[in-house]
């Protein structure tokens, strides 16, 4: 089985969200950042990275007592290929493979996570990189191929993620994504829809 891990990616200033932290609005009875942190716990792969960056100090606080390594991205500002660099450095050297989970996506599931693992250990060949599709769009967590992408992530600059690299290549593993998939909170009117779903 290859070896997984992933990365949750709370380094952002959420500049569209007003003055509040994004990480840590709360949504059910908790900040968004948690459910992602507890979805990624709950999921299989290991081990669980976050990357702080903007409010390092309250998101960590918010992620009190949850078994999860932790980075700071002190270039957080630069955008988030910054933090996606720091995340996947975090790991292991022996990782094949890094799950990026947003933390303001609040509606992923362990199921969401394990199927991107699960979808990468049973594909031949291997992928470089496993991603969920919504109503023809692609969404998030995505599962990055380590051992195809890693010289590529290093290279990334700006406020982008994986997205750039994955773009036009034909390895790419696509599978049924759903509504959490496609779900990211940028504003307060998001998560106030966000909590009527």
């Amino acid at each position: 089985m290859p070896e997984i891990g992933i990365v949750l990616l709370a380094a952002g200033l959420g500049t569209r969200f007003g003055s509040q932290p994004k990480m840590l609005a709360p949504l059910d009875g908790k900040p968004l950042v948690r459910h992602a942190a507890e979805a990624a716990l709950a999921a299989r792969p290991r081990p669980v990275v976050v990357v702080l960056g903007a409010h390092a100090d309250a998101v960590r606080a918010a992620l009190a007592g949850l078994d999860l390594a932790f980075v700071e991205n002190l270039d957080f500002h630069v955008g988030l290929s910054t933090s996606l660099r720091a995340g996947v450095a975090a790991l292991p050297g022996s990782c094949d493979a890094a799950v990026v989970v947003l933390g303001d996506m609040p509606r992923i599931a362990e199921v969401h996570i394990d199927r991107l693992a699960e979808s990468f250990a049973n594909a031949s060949p291997a992928p470089a990189a496993v991603v969920p599709v919504q109503d023809g769009r692609r969404g998030n967590p995505v599962l990055l191929n380590l051992r195809m992408l890693a010289d590529e992530i290093t290279r990334l600059t700006g406020d982008h993620g994986a997205g750039p690299l994955l773009r036009d290549r034909p390895d790419i593993l696509e599978i049924p994504g759903d509504p959490a998939t496609a779900l990211d909170i940028d504003t307060p009117d998001a998560l106030r829809d966000a909590d009527y779903a």
